[in-house]
């Protein structure tokens, strides 16, 4: 079985706000993260790149996915140069409507300061992959179908034109998803999301819900190490599995509830 730890990142800053700080991974212990794998004979791959060596059974030995939420400014100017010293490809899986220069395309509320147009192609330009990851940031797995249409295709459709490439992955904001959003996903181009899970990826996952480990600021050296090598990862993340399985069950009985009285 084919076994690849796939990291989730949001910010890398020393200055996060209120809104960020739980998941806002402070730039030394970032580089040091990366240093552990280069050490360690880790063979970085974009999410993109992972799937299609999965689909080809040629998966390099001790692969690992460095990816990224939402699109903060500090990507740019914090993790890029980290990753460019190491020549490490990643994923940023980017969120339209929160972008600095969104103009007339802006939605939604970005937490803190976000990625430029620019800076998007700029690490696009220099090898990394860029994902989608909503135009407005809701919760997908809540959205009338129309909404939901909506939400995925006017991002990829951005990131497409403003790139000039395609797009082929997503992760779902706060990671929630169901089947009706991996359906509509799937119809909308893409043919594999990340999902969060705080599992190791394997290739009996399903491409559309593929896990990731949670990398936060209280992540330390240890748990890190132990994370990437996949020794007790249940264990290491009971708290947070446990918080997603009680979501999804309030998710799934909360959108329930709305189509009943939507029928009313």
């Amino acid at each position: 079985m084919i076994r690849v730890p796939i990291l989730m990142y949001h910010s890398v800053t020393d200055r996060p706000n209120d809104a960020t700080r739980p998941l806002a991974v402070r730039p030394g212990d970032f580089a040091e993260q990366l240093a552990c794998l280069a050490d360690g004979g880790y063979t970085p791959m974009t999410f993109a790149d992972l799937v299609a060596a999965v689909n080809q059974h040629q998966v390099p030995d001790k692969a690992v996915v460095i990816t990224f939420d939402d699109g903060y400014a500090d990507f740019h100017s914090q993790a890029l140069p980290v990753l460019e010293r190491h020549r490490f490809p990643a994923t940023i899986f980017v969120t339209t409507g929160w972008l600095a220069d969104a103009g007339k395309d802006s939605a939604g509320r970005p937490l803190d300061d976000m990625l430029s147009w620019g800076q998007t192609r700029e690490a696009a330009a220099s090898g990394i992959e860029i994902g989608g990851h909503s135009h407005s940031h809701p919760q997908l797995d809540q959205l009338p179908d129309e909404e939901l249409r909506q939400e995925l295709r006017r991002n990829k459709g951005l990131l497409e034109e403003r790139l000039g490439a395609p797009v082929a992955t997503m992760a779902y904001p706060y990671g929630y998803s169901s089947a009706r959003v991996r359906r509509e996903v799937r119809k909308a181009g893409y043919f594999a999301a990340c999902a969060v899970g705080n599992a190791v990826a394997a290739d009996r996952h399903d491409m559309l819900a593929v896990p990731r480990l949670t990398v936060a600021r209280r992540t330390s050296m240890e748990k890190f190490r132990r994370a990437v090598e996949g020794r007790g990862v249940p264990l290491l993340y009971l708290r947070e599995r446990t918080l997603t399985k009680g979501y999804a069950l309030v998710r799934r009985t909360r959108y329930a509830m709305r189509q009943v009285k939507a029928r009313d």
